[in-house]
């Protein structure tokens, strides 16, 4: 790892380590920011051995600064989700940006970085599909077996939406993962409702 990049990373954790919000995990207590900043990066390497530093760099950088930006603030609707979403991305993105120019990184790769953390061109861009992978990974890892059982009716088609962001790997990744018999049920469900249709539908491939 190079100097810069442990700078960046040490920067990072910093403004993290600031996040109000605590999660809790095997009995510890976490910033919550921080910690999904460190399993989003581990999910990568474990993803992509050799990513390459953009990617690094927007992995453990993806939701810096997420308590400045609640979702308390914006409308509880659809639209209001939406927009929240949409401005939070900028948000992530500029609290990067400044952090990589105070370190001097190259113009061009703090853009490279930006688009993954803006999530543009997935699936084209296969290092925004890593991310992507990445992302849905860390839900299931860690948020899942807590989430689903709020969440019972629709929980189905919540994960077929987050199974429709991620490829074939990250599909074999999620499939390996621990889960709770119902936790496991409602995945496989999701799977071949996903399966149905593009077996219906082959121009959906």
């Amino acid at each position: 790892m190079s100097s810069k990049l442990q700078a960046a990373f040490q920067l990072f954790d910093a403004y993290n380590q600031q996040d109000p919000t605590v999660f809790c995990w095997e009995g510890t207590n976490y910033p919550q920011a921080y910690f999904f900043a460190q399993k989003l990066y581990e999910w990568v390497l474990k993803l992509d051995p050799n990513a390459d530093e953009a990617l690094l760099l927007a992995s453990r950088s993806q939701h810096i600064g997420r308590w400045e930006s609640p979702r308390e603030d914006y409308p509880m609707t659809k639209e209001g989700y939406l927009h929240w979403r949409k401005n939070l991305a900028v948000h992530h993105a500029e609290v990067c940006k400044k952090i990589l120019e105070e370190l001097n990184y190259a113009p061009d790769l703090i853009d490279d970085v930006l688009q993954i953390i803006q999530k543009k061109k997935i699936k084209v861009n296969s290092v925004v599909q890593t991310m992507e992978n990445a992302l849905c990974l860390v839900f299931l890892a860690y948020q899942y077996e807590d989430f689903f059982p709020k969440h019972r009716e629709k929980i189905v088609n919540i994960l077929k939406k987050s199974l429709l962001k991620m490829d074939a790997r990250g599909h074999e990744f999620a499939l390996s993962l621990s889960y709770s018999s119902e936790g496991l049920a409602y995945i496989k469900e999701a799977v071949k409702q996903l399966t149905e249709k593009k077996n219906t539908n082959p121009t959906d491939r």
